[in-house]
């Protein structure tokens, strides 16, 4: 399955994170990758602004759960 315009957005790291050469960025975006081995997908993007990571999968259903459970910890 194909995901072509989702991304998701999560204020993740302190404002001055601003790079991805930074230990804390490198620790997420591999994380990310071995979550889509798991699910036999690609990590599509990833980008870092000021704390913001933005990513996104090429599984709408890896997508979907992540949301799922944000959404779910939101909540809580």
């Amino acid at each position: 399955m194909e995901n072509l315009s989702g991304f998701i957005e999560v204020d993740m790291f302190s404002e001055d994170v601003n790079s991805l050469d930074d230990p804390e960025v490198i620790v997420f975006k591999k994380l990310l990758e071995e979550v889509a081995v798991e699910y036999h997908c690609s990590l599509l993007s990833f980008e870092i602004d000021h704390g913001i990571v933005t990513f996104s999968f090429d599984s709408d259903e890896l997508m979907s759960k992540i949301i799922y459970i944000m959404q779910n910890e939101y909540q809580s």
